[in-house]
């Protein structure tokens, strides 16, 4: 059964101080008072050894809790608890205290290459921020946690970058390169599924670093720019069929001139050529007509 945290029982440290300085005062007393009467020594050892024994207990239980940190309590190699309280604690001498801290931690991943959903290797780095948020699981269910998330961290990214393309390039899906709150939240809830056996909590993702291998780069920055011009140029087109259309419209309700169907179709031509050309283009002045 999955060890959960619970608080540790303890007593406050400055009233436990306190009480230490009686039995320490006392041995000092012993002490003088023995080297003063040497016959009472055998009457004073077992006393001074009491009191020493006493204030060694008082003090030896007495632990400082910063802020932001937590004491993970093991005594006979049983968990007995978790301290979080800052300040000066008392808890029992005999048990052993260890330090987690519950700050917020930032981890980052490496400059992963990986290959997406298409194939294609890319290279992915991303950060995490994180907190111990059960200690006692963080102690005891791994056995460090810290490397526990490194490791868990690496193995999402390299998942969550093979199950979605670079660049959906134009299709309606997601991409890391698109759709990157969607891919971080999809990422951090990812991570906090792997880690929450350590009692860790995953506050936020980002992705630092998304970019192509050197090896394909050259390649698919080639693709970008034709599927650019592509997009540019069907933009183009789009506008100047509107224009020719709204150019043919307002010859015919002026009644300016009367088209039949093959200068329509030249005129047409010639629109779409000067509006839709990636050159400036020369007039060209008929002195004849159509026919001729």
């Amino acid at each position: 059964m999955p060890l959960t945290e619970r608080p540790a029982r303890t007593l406050p440290g400055l009233t436990m101080l306190g009480l230490a300085l009686i039995p320490g005062l006392a041995a000092v007393g012993l002490l003088v008072l023995g080297a003063a009467d040497e016959a009472e020594a055998g009457l004073i050892v077992p006393a001074l050894v009491a009191c020493l024994v006493l204030a060694a207990l008082c003090l030896g239980g007495l632990t400082v809790v910063a802020p932001n940190q937590a004491r993970v309590l093991q005594f006979l190699g049983r968990y007995t608890g978790t301290i979080r309280e800052p300040g000066l604690q008392w808890v029992n001498p005999f048990t052993t205290r260890r330090r987690i801290s519950t700050r917020i931690r930032n981890h980052e991943t490496g400059g992963t290459k990986v290959n997406d959903a298409d194939g294609n290797p890319i290279h992915l780095a991303a950060v995490v921020v994180w907190q111990v948020e059960d200690t006692a699981a963080a102690v005891f269910e791994v056995d460090d946690f810290e490397e526990f998330v490194s490791i868990q961290t690496d193995t999402a990214v390299r998942h969550i970058a093979s199950s979605y393309p670079y660049d959906a390039h134009g299709e309606d899906q997601l991409s890391l390169r698109d759709n990157a709150d969607e891919i971080t939240e999809r990422l951090a809830t990812e991570i906090g599924n792997r880690v929450a056996s350590a009692g860790v909590r995953v506050i936020e993702s980002r992705l630092t670093n998304l970019a192509y291998a050197p090896e394909i780069a050259q390649a698919m920055l080639r693709r970008q720019q034709a599927s650019a011009v592509v997009a540019a140029r069907q933009r183009i087109v789009e506008g100047a069929v509107g224009m020719v259309q709204l150019a043919l419209q307002r010859l015919a309700e002026q009644d300016v001139v009367d088209l039949d169907e093959e200068r329509k179709a030249a005129m047409v031509s010639n629109l779409l050529v000067v509006l839709c050309g990636d050159r400036d283009t020369q007039p060209v002045v008929n002195t004849g007509s159509l026919y001729t």
